[in-house]
């Protein structure tokens, strides 16, 4: 048996242990969690300006064609994904410099995300590609880096699903802002100034999130490396046992969770006949997901982090089960619906990460945190451009188009690929999670 073999992470350490009964070394006070989560905010309040309004807006200033903004769009979105795991590697060679690593990818963030909705030159398309990649190989940057330090964070395992519960909390609120921000400015200001200002008040957040970091960077106990060493081969990195399984489950469910967040436009409209409550049923899901977090860090403390998310993900399926028996009109049985794939949502979003940072712990892979937690943004941005690729084409070959007259048939064909599709993967990823429960249960007593 392999050392990495061996070391395998308690889902239970600590359990039970109140903040006051632990060392003053591995505290988590209030006011470090905000702290550290505030960058959570500015890196989920980028992401719908970017790929929902920034279309539209070179769509209707610039006059581009749609079609080449869409291909322009996934062309990036497989580089940013490829990209990750380079970023990860750069930031684990050059871990010392981390503070300096994060500094560079905010001010990419921040120039990208400015240029975005300030165009110039001739050459517009290649003015957004130019933006958008840059604004987004910034965000990866930070976002790897700053999941990287919360899992590095001193504390217990207990501990860790409060790190990752608030920074997603904060990341929600962040999203629910950029939902609500741009329409409120369009009536104050224009459609023509409303992204100027938008861009504008971005930068100090940016920046005001960057210097809180950085702060809580050189005040924090972290668990870095004691001394440089040879930096781990991905092939030999990958080949543990537990991270294979471990990022297997984290693709599957993420997978399952990405094929309704593709179709769900097209659900609320076309099956449910509700396009006008298309922002209230987001602003449900996206708040009880935020909402949700107390519930999943008291649900780690007392079961472990495997149970919890083996909990959530009975809840999504139950959820997603009921979703497919939903009639044209059920507006109000949809929006429990989105109250409940919410709570799921919190569970996606709190419990993997800690549970890798648990592991990286209890393997002594502090070396290769930013790798480790690369691989995580690169499996979320891969399920999610796979789901695109074959859940649109799917319900394409059974001859369903957006906006068309629905029949029986075509409403069952939605149904099921929004729905049903998701709860065939939930459940594999149930019956592996369980699995994985078994076997870490088994190596941990032989």
């Amino acid at each position: 048996m392999s050392v990495d073999e061996r070391h395998v992470p308690s889902d239970r350490i600590d359990t039970g242990l109140s903040d006051a009964s632990l060392p003053a070394s591995k505290r988590l006070s209030v006011k470090s969690l905000v702290a550290y989560g505030t960058m959570a905010f500015p890196l989920a309040f980028v992401g719908l300006p970017i790929y929902l309004h920034a279309p539209d807006f070179y769509a209707v200033t610039m006059q581009l064609p749609l079609a080449t903004l869409g291909s322009v769009l996934l062309a990036l979105r497989l580089v940013d994904a490829i990209q990750d795991p380079i970023i990860g590697d750069l930031s684990d060679r050059f871990h010392s410099a981390r503070a300096l690593i994060l500094a560079l990818g905010a001010v990419m963030l921040g120039i990208g995300f400015w240029m975005l909705f300030h165009p110039a030159g001739a050459f517009p398309v290649l003015w957004f590609a130019a933006s958008v990649f840059i604004c987004t190989t910034g965000f990866s940057v930070v976002s790897i880096n700053f999941q990287a330090l919360g899992g590095l964070w001193h504390t217990t395992s207990a501990q860790r699903t409060r790190v990752t519960a608030s920074r997603e909390a904060i990341g929600l609120f962040g999203l629910l802002v950029a939902a609500v921000t741009p329409p409120v400015l369009t009536q104050i200001v224009g459609p023509s100034r409303a992204f100027h200002w938008l861009s504008l008040g971005y930068l100090p957040l940016l920046c005001i999130a960057l210097w809180l970091l950085v702060r809580w960077m050189h005040a924090t106990p972290l668990d870095l490396p004691a001394r440089r060493e040879k930096q781990e081969s991905w092939t030999s990195l990958m080949k543990n046992r537990w991270r294979a399984i471990f990022f297997g489950l984290v693709f599957l469910n993420t997978f399952a969770s990405a094929i309704p967040a593709v179709l769900v436009l097209f659900f609320i409209r076309d099956r449910l006949g509700a396009e006008s409550y298309t922002g209230l049923f987001l602003l449900t899901y996206f708040l009880s997901g935020a909402l949700s977090m107390p519930i999943w860090t008291a649900a780690a403390r007392k079961f472990g982090k495997l149970r919890a998310w083996q909990f959530s993900l009975a809840a999504a399926i139950f959820t997603f089960c009921w979703a497919a028996l939903l009639q044209e009109g059920d507006l109000a049985a949809y929006a429990v619906v989105c109250a409940l794939s919410g709570l799921a949502l919190g569970a996606d979003l709190a419990l993997p990460p800690a549970i890798l940072a648990d592991h990286i712990e209890a393997d002594g892979k502090q070396q290769q945190a930013s790798r480790l937690f690369s691989v995580m943004a690169f499996l979320s941005k891969s399920a999610l451009a796979v789901a695109t690729g074959l859940a649109l084409p799917m319900l394409g070959l059974f001859g369903y188009h957006p906006n068309i007259a629905m029949t029986p048939q075509l409403n069952f064909v939605l149904s099921v690929t929004y729905a049903g599709l998701p709860c065939v993967f939930k459940l594999a990823a149930l019956g592996g999670l369980l699995l994985f429960e078994n076997d870490l249960k088994a190596r941990r007593s032989a």
